[in-house]
């Protein structure tokens, strides 16, 4: 199963590359984008067949602040979370190896402000987070479909304690946060650890995570992978639930 995604994923590339080639005739570029449709047929095909477990990542995925109740400065305060790679400082913190206290100092050095106003931010931060609406509804056609559903996540532990108690986290069967186990994605242990607590079988699973490069990892490890659009999560649930819902039927 390993081998069969990772020749789809190959055919993919080739084909959207060749799809858009200037040096091609438009005839051809058509001829290409037909085929590239035709192999993503094929690979939902198999991706509906093999799926039992949805791994979902939390951050981006399942909750999020509304950048429209926040005003541009708050925004700015935590823009690093949108970068490729998060500061030391905050992936410490969602590895659980630095305190609450620590992090709040490093925050203030981080933007250059009292660790006052860092503190404030910070729970701001945790208390303002929301389940987007698209993948709550997701989450819970999955759950009558009888897929089995679980957390991988780097998360601090002031933030998956408050996670924790909003209401659609009742539907997850099974959890590892990185806070708690001190390695963080995309190190390979902390898929491992859900693969064994669980039972899952890699080629049974399907990671969904907002950075490529956990999805890279999960690839490379035999799961599958879905990257969600952080930015347009409406588009993302309707493919996913096209994929595992409206397909398998």
């Amino acid at each position: 199963m390993k081998k069969k995604i990772a020749l789809f994923y190959d055919c993919f590339s080739r084909l959207r590359n060749l799809s858009i080639h200037p040096r091609y005739s438009t005839i051809r570029r058509k001829k290409c984008a037909a085929l590239l449709l035709f192999s993503m047929e094929i690979h939902i095909f198999v991706v509906m067949k093999e799926v039992k477990n949805v791994v979902f990542d939390l951050g981006g995925v399942v909750f999020a602040r509304d950048p429209k109740k926040f005003e541009p400065e708050f925004i700015k305060f935590f823009s690093y979370i949108t970068l490729p790679e998060m500061p030391k400082f905050w992936e410490d913190y969602d590895r659980g190896v630095v305190s609450y206290d620590e992090v709040l100092r490093s925050l203030a050095e981080y933007n250059s402000c009292d660790v006052e106003l860092a503190e404030k931010n910070l729970l701001r931060s945790i208390r303002t987070q929301e389940v987007i609406p698209p993948t709550r509804e997701l989450i819970r056609g999955l759950k009558a479909a009888n897929y089995k559903l679980y957390v991988l996540s780097n998360m601090s532990l002031e933030f998956i304690k408050f996670l924790r108690e909003v209401d659609v986290y009742k539907y997850f069967d099974g959890e590892v946060v990185s806070c708690e186990e001190h390695i963080v994605k995309p190190e390979a242990e902390i898929y491992h650890r859900l693969e064994s607590r669980y039972g899952l079988v890699p080629s049974e699973t399907l990671f969904i995570d907002d950075r490529k490069a956990n999805i890279v990892m999960a690839r490379e490890l035999g799961w599958q992978g879905y990257v969600f659009d952080a930015h347009n999560p409406s588009q993302s649930c309707a493919e996913l639930t096209k994929l595992l819902l409206e397909d398998n039927l």
